[in-house]
């Protein structure tokens, strides 16, 4: 119903299958199943329903196909919770490092039992590209994803790694589970990994081999070795290396089935930023470096550090991502923990460890005291990635992400978001386009579920503000190095000041002549500044964060993906 985009390739989640290994949808995770009986559960399943409750997403005569808009639940459930035109709403995380990462500790049960007690419905297991982990280390680490799997059923667990992208950062490279998971994910590593290859350098052979390797997953999805991939960059601007020409080259690889679907919207590492007298003393999301022989030279020196946590490319109205959606074309945001060692854990590795003869790390022990050096949280604690799905299987997470069904939220902001664009007698939601007749009249209306209960700090967040940033669609740009649209601003601020109740907003677009797009924005008011285009185009956006002195729960923002309007 009035989804696609427009450039041509935005229904392919019309036609993508669902389930594991081709099946059809698996059943709602029980947490979700109002019939299934409290005590009937695990403690990780009365965990996330205990969450549910308290968000108010259960119970109350919504069906459990509904948790995902409680203001809009007759709308959105048909009868026997079969959702008409709702979506699961199912958090997750698609950044993830276990003890076969050289710089990792915890075994993949760890991370998929925090992630599950965090509220976590999908995790990516991300270790790090390199020779060891290419040879021994991505087969190695198999036989206990599929054993997390089995132990945690209502936590979809993906095997995937984190590609040093040739000539650029890291990324997010991962499969839909199934028999050639791990050869199709060896033979990307072994022959298209930046660091494998001794390719790392920003040259336009190491360039050509990115988007190679893009075309490799692209390919085993057309051969049905595997049944899906996708890649997300991750900390796209923390060294300044991944050029904007370069961003542009991924996504518009492979047009038949999109690989390169978005970018981290904020990195993770939140905890890295809390004063050195009680946590790390370093930057949010690592941000605390400088431009290097690699660096894209255009880039401001500002864009180095996060903003509100989130990385520059996003952070900023009229800047990089926003040149992205201006031409029209699909490029998602996500958050997520990028786990390795965390805040307040007492584990260390194990004594003997040896990762290069191993592949891995020993198993973690108890270090007898609580670690403030770390930079880290747990798969949910702070950073969430809430992803629309057709229903509860690998194959509904991933066509969800590449749809753009995406919003993300720091420190459990919110419990629930429903956008809608309508007019003309359709609608379409978060990565979508609405495809009415010129001069027809739109209205955007947000549905905003306020936090359902105390975060992992101890207090229930507070939402202050909700803006709406629009932009004008302006086709291809003629400089693939563009980072700034001209047209995006914020054109309308709310003050919500309400901590119980769902929150309707509405805003009036007019009748509409022109191709445009909007996206949404909010925070707890805590700390902001005038945009850095001007407060003409942003007066009160994320304020940059302070090296050594930015605790992440100062101010916790969220952000969606954008919502089109295609007028004919």
């Amino acid at each position: 119903m009035g989804h696609g985009h427009p450039h041509g390739h935005g229904d392919d989640h019309h036609h993508h299958h669902h389930g594991h290994e081709g099946g059809t949808d698996t059943a709602l995770p029980a947490a979700f199943d109002t019939s299934v009986p409290d005590e009937a559960l695990s403690p990780e399943q009365q965990s996330r329903r205990s969450l549910l409750h308290r968000a108010g997403l259960l119970g109350a005569g919504l069906t459990a196909a509904s948790v995902v808009a409680p203001a809009a639940a007759t709308a959105h459930a048909g009868t026997n919770g079969r959702r008409t035109k709702g979506f699961l709403w199912l958090a997750g995380d698609h950044h993830i490092h276990t003890q076969y990462s050289n710089d990792g500790k915890y075994r993949v049960v760890d991370q998929v039992r925090q992630g599950a007690r965090h509220g976590m419905d999908w995790l990516v297991i991300t270790d790090h590209g390199n020779v060891t982990h290419s040879k021994i280390g991505v087969e190695k680490v198999n036989p206990d994803i599929r054993a997390a799997r089995a132990a945690y059923e209502d936590t979809l667990v993906f095997q995937g790694l984190e590609w040093n992208i040739p000539a650029a950062e890291h990324g997010t490279v991962f499969v839909h589970p199934g028999k050639n998971e791990v050869s199709v994910l060896k033979q990307f590593e072994t022959d298209y990994d930046g660091g494998v290859k001794g390719a790392t350098g920003s040259t336009p052979a190491n360039e050509a081999l990115a988007v190679a390797g893009l075309n490799f997953l692209a390919e085993q999805v057309k051969r049905r070795k595997v049944q899906d991939a996708l890649m997300l960059a991750n900390h796209p601007a923390r060294k300044g290396i991944d050029s904007p020409h370069e961003i542009r080259a991924w996504r518009d690889a492979t047009p038949e089935r999109r690989i390169a679907v978005g970018m981290e919207g904020a990195p993770g590492h939140q905890a890295a930023g809390i004063h050195a007298d009680f946590g790390m003393g370093r930057a949010r999301g690592l941000y605390d470096g400088s431009p290097g022989a690699n660096s894209f030279a255009g880039y401001p020196l500002e864009s180095y550090r996060t903003w509100g946590g989130f990385d520059w490319m996003t952070a900023t109205v009229g800047g990089l991502w926003d040149s992205l959606l201006a031409e029209g074309r699909p490029w998602w945001i996500t958050a997520n923990s990028d786990s390795h060692n965390v805040y307040t854990d007492t584990a260390v590795r194990g004594p003997n460890t040896d990762y290069e003869a191993n592949g891995r790390h020993d198993d973690p022990v108890y270090g007898g005291k609580v670690d403030l050096t770390e930079g880290d949280y747990w798969p949910g604690q702070y950073s969430r990635t809430h992803v629309g799905a057709d229903g509860f299987s690998y194959a509904a997470v991933m066509d969800g992400i590449r749809a753009g069904r995406i919003w993300v939220d720091h420190g459990q902001l919110l419990s629930g978001l429903d956008v809608r664009l309508s007019g003309g007698g359709r609608w379409s939601t978060l990565g979508g386009a609405l495809r009415v007749k010129r001069g027809t009249r739109v209205t955007l209306s947000v549905d905003v579920a306020p936090a359902g209960g105390p975060n992992w700090a101890g207090f229930v967040p507070k939402l202050a503000r909700v803006d709406v940033i629009q932009g004008d669609v302006t086709g291809p740009v003629a400089d693939k190095d563009t980072f700034t649209a001209p047209t995006a601003r914020v054109v309308k601020s709310y003050e919500v000041n309400r901590s119980t109740g769902t929150v309707r907003l509405t805003y009036d677009l007019g009748r509409v002549d022109r191709p445009l797009y909007v996206r949404l924005r909010g925070s707890d008011g805590n700390r902001s500044a005038v945009g850095a285009m001007g407060a003409a185009v942003d007066p009160a956006g994320p304020a940059i964060d302070v090296v050594g002195d930015a605790d992440p729960w100062r101010d916790l923002w969220f952000y969606t993906n954008p919502v089109w309007v295609l007028p004919s």
